[in-house]
């Protein structure tokens, strides 16, 4: 498989990072080079829409991409108002993600429905009938817009791609949106199984965007580079993230690791190096690039750095070191 001809490479915006360091980040993020940023919505941190806008608002040309936006949390004619809104007032540079959202915070705040693959379906063909300028399809189990029109659609229609996991909901993403957004770890054989699985569901899957996450580091010590991504990847042994784990030769012995550790954090100290290397992007600036590479020819579009530890705008410089001069 060959690299997509957008190969880009951004950066997320920590969910902790302190506040009055947000829009800074954010505009090192556009001046050292990267093609896009992306921000998070988790439960009790901060608002995905708010922190677009504000964003968008503090760049000029970066694209700017929210992943995920739970869709139990609002109701679609009101979420395709506020992505209708961003994309009026920034035009072309703005990626609406959209998914389950993490089941213990949606059934936290009775959000979690009896069928999220159908609650997901219905959201996303309403939301992106409605950014279209069209008016609301028929009512569904879940969704009722029905005969909603936006008065003002923006000419350039922001993508809506799914934040999902497995193949039945890649599928729905293959045949409601307009790509995907794969958490980490995001290693080349998850990519390549996300990507077939999306077709699955797809009439036309050749436009179809792939983001993807990954924790990363870039130091000259590649030691070093992998003791700190560690902590990133001490939950990727949960039940949750088995879908990323498949096609991975040392998959079996990841579960019987994590079986026998105490706790995610003993079993991010226990991974062996070697396993570290495929599930994170931690290297050398040349390292990473070739694992850039990597993930790229195995169909994602792009490819977001997550930095991890204190020290987040130095971090933030060193990933810039694998962008091209």
């Amino acid at each position: 498989m060959t690299a997509p001809s957008n190969a880009n490479v951004g950066v997320l915006l920590p969910r902790d990072l302190p506040v009055d360091q947000v829009l800074p980040y954010a505009r090192r993020v556009e001046e050292l080079g990267f093609d896009e940023v992306w921000l998070v919505e988790d439960l009790g941190f901060r608002g995905g829409l708010a922190q677009a806008g504000a964003v968008l608002a503090a760049t000029e040309h970066i694209t700017v991409g929210v992943g995920i936006l739970p869709a139990g949390a609002r109701n679609a004619a009101f979420t395709a108002m506020e992505l209708n809104t961003l994309a009026l007032m920034f035009p072309g540079r703005f990626v609406a993600g959209i998914g389950h959202g993490m089941p213990d915070w949606m059934r936290q705040v009775g959000a979690w429905p009896k069928s999220p693959l159908t609650l997901l379906g219905e959201y996303t063909t309403a939301v992106r009938a409605l950014l279209r300028g069209e008016p609301g399809p028929a009512a569904g189990r879940y969704v009722d817009v029905a005969g909603v029109e936006l008065v003002e659609p923006a000419s350039v229609v922001p993508p809506v791609i799914l934040g999902v996991r497995g193949p039945k909901s890649l599928a729905v993403a293959g045949a409601t949106a307009d790509g995907v957004v794969l958490a980490e770890p995001a290693a080349p054989p998850y990519i390549a199984a996300a990507v077939e699985h999306v077709r699955s569901g797809a009439t036309d899957a050749a436009s179809h965007l792939v983001v993807t996450y990954d924790v990363a580091a870039v130091d000259a010590d590649p030691q070093a580079a992998l003791a700190r991504v560690r902590p990133g990847l001490a939950w990727i042994g949960e039940p949750d993230w088995a879908p990323h784990l498949v096609g991975l030769p040392f998959a079996d012995d990841l579960a019987r690791l994590r079986a026998s550790s105490s706790s995610p954090e003993e079993f991010a100290e226990r991974l062996p190096d070697e396993w570290v290397a495929e599930l994170a992007l931690a290297g050398t600036a040349e390292q990473v690039r070739e694992r850039l590479a990597a993930r790229h020819a195995a169909g994602a579009t792009t490819v977001v750095l997550t930095p991890i530890g204190d020290d987040r705008l130095g971090e933030l410089e060193r990933l810039a070191e694998v962008l091209p001069r």
